[in-house]
């Protein structure tokens, strides 16, 4: 009897199939393979498990599959990642006092003055987007432009970057900070702005946002990042904070972009998981993998930190926020628990700093790191050549090069501009190249990304021909640095990034053929539905009837 009932069972079980198999079908799909080349397919055989079984080239046989899904021939692209994000930050900006695209200090005047009004209170007003370089005066804004507007409440506004913000009367007051205090190494204090180490002197004193508010900042940048087609970000400085509002969105069974995460510096290294990588969870959808440092400001703020002194201000070659060997043993011990190091360093000085430090820890540990430079904005060309050797990754952000351009130029003057933004230089040198936007510095909106990368104009084709065009990448090679590159930048490559046997369903379905469309028209793709693990997470239709 007992055999015969096991013989039932066999017989049932392979009568099954093993997985619901799903056919995505009519697909105008796009992707790059490991040398940017563009590689078109029409379908894609996905497992109940969320994972690629094949993709369909044109002409190849249909596979047998339990359910069938008709794309309707659109555009369909992988999930596209974004190498250098700042998850809470994008959070935070969506929810808070919003300066981006201000037009002058009156204009960021009025909307302070606009957002007082319709959140009274007592707490502190936080803001943040505005960008003195898209003023008329190009003057920073001061401590008395805001207690002008609001006296009775502090008010910090951050700059776009994240390298300075000003304060008014209240917030210092608020922070203890007197016309007496002195700026610590690497900041700087003038008129109630505050520049890169200067600023946790009033940071430090703004009461930490509850649960409540962390999980509604997450829940919006989760959200913002789907409707743009990210399916996944470096998440660049995660505190304790950050990461606990992570695990419990993936508690919850919420979490749906895949987010690599690099503690903000080492304090917040050791809290996170007593100074050690995890392993994936949540289905891949989160990973402590290392750990984020910097070398120096930004280049807005004229802190990034160059060879020379800055051509539009003499007297200052920017600020240096760690020395040589600090950098070294910090990353060392980063490095000894097999954490990734990734490190922003925005001037040539910094870089060639960071790469000394590299070629260190490459002696020591060897080249498979993946040793990670954040920005790599201004470089010595001299200095280039030594990337390869050291096993480092160039994590760069091509919207900074059409947001920086004429910034750039006169913070350096024309003849230093040879190693700027220089993706296509570092990619003929055998470099790996990761794409993001550092979101919200740039938006998080990666095709005016694709369309920087491929032609080095803004959406509305300025300047005329690309600035330093020979800088421009493919259309392959940028898709290429905003899947596999960035995912091979976080140790992911088997996993996401591109549609391959083996890895996540994640893809998108965009308005148009970004191969058929020029870059100020790429740049202005919409995404129309989000599939993380073959499953739909965002759809555009949605949206509007909502």
């Amino acid at each position: 009897m007992l055999k015969t009932r096991l013989l039932i069972a066999s017989a049932i079980l392979a009568a099954s199939p093993a997985f619901a198999d799903t056919l995505f079908t009519n697909a105008n799909g796009i992707q790059a393979d490991a040398k940017g080349n563009l590689v078109r397919f029409d379908g894609m055989l996905v497992g109940d498990d969320g994972k690629v079984k094949a993709v369909l080239q044109k002409g190849r046989a249909r596979p047998a599959a339990d359910k069938v899904v008709d794309l309707g021939g659109r555009a369909v692209l992988p999930g596209l990642i974004d190498a250098h994000g700042h998850v809470m930050g994008l959070g935070y900006a969506l929810i808070q006092l919003d300066l981006t695209g201000s037009a002058s200090v009156n204009d960021l005047k009025q909307r302070l003055k606009d957002y007082a009004a319709a959140n009274p209170g007592k707490g502190w007003i936080i803001g943040r987007g505005w960008n003195q370089e898209l003023w008329p005066t190009k003057a920073f804004p001061t401590s008395a432009d805001l207690d002008a507007v609001v006296a009775d409440r502090p008010v910090w506004l951050t700059r776009v970057d994240g390298h300075a913000a000003v304060g008014n009367s209240a917030a210092l007051a608020a922070a203890g900070v007197t016309p007496t205090t002195v700026a610590p190494a690497g900041g700087r204090i003038e008129n109630g702005l505050f520049v890169d180490a200067a600023l946790p002197l009033v940071t430090d004193k703004i009461p930490m946002p509850d649960n409540a508010i962390q999980d509604r900042a997450f829940a919006a940048a989760q959200q913002a990042m789907l409707r743009y087609g990210l399916v996944g970000a470096a998440d660049m400085g995660t505190s304790l904070l950050d990461w606990n509002t992570f695990r419990r969105s993936g508690e919850a069974g919420n979490l749906n972009v895949r987010i690599f995460s690099y503690a903000a510096g080492l304090d917040n290294w050791r809290s996170i998981f007593g100074g050690r990588t995890t392993a994936w969870m949540y289905d891949d959808r989160l990973r402590l993998t290392g750990t984020k440092l910097y070398a120096d400001g930004a280049l807005g703020s004229r802190g990034a930190y160059l060879k020379a002194p800055y051509h539009d201000m003499p007297g200052t070659r920017g600020l240096s926020l760690i020395s040589a060997a600090d950098l070294l043993a910090q990353a060392d011990e980063v490095a000894r628990a097999r954490g990734q190091l990734a490190v922003h360093a925005i001037g040539d000085a910094a870089n060639a700093e960071v790469i000394g430090v590299f070629e260190t820890l490459a002696k020591r540990y060897g080249k498979a790191r993946r040793l990670r430079i954040e920005h790599l904005q201004i470089a010595d060309p001299k200095d280039l050549p030594r990337l390869k050797p050291a096993g480092i990754i160039a994590s760069m952000q091509p919207t900074h090069q059409t947001s920086d351009r004429t910034m750039a130029e006169a913070r350096l003057g024309m003849n230093r501009l040879g190693g700027a933004y220089a993706w296509n230089t570092i990619r003929k040198m055998g470099v790996p190249l990761a794409f993001g936007s550092d979101f919200p510095v740039e938006s998080p909106d990666p095709f005016p990304g694709l369309s920087a990368a491929i032609s080095r104009q803004d959406p509305s084709g300025e300047p005329k021909g690309g600035w330093r065009p020979q800088e421009r990448v493919s259309l392959g090679q940028a898709i290429h640095g905003f899947t596999t590159g960035a995912a091979y930048a976080g140790f992911a490559e088997t996993r996401m990034g591109g549609l391959a046997p083996g890895k996540w369903a994640d893809f998108i379905i965009v308005d148009r053929d970004p191969a058929a469309s020029d870059p100020q028209t790429l740049a202005k793709t919409i995404v129309l539905e989000t599939w993380i693990a073959g499953k739909r997470v965002f759809s555009e239709a949605d949206q509007h009837a909502n």
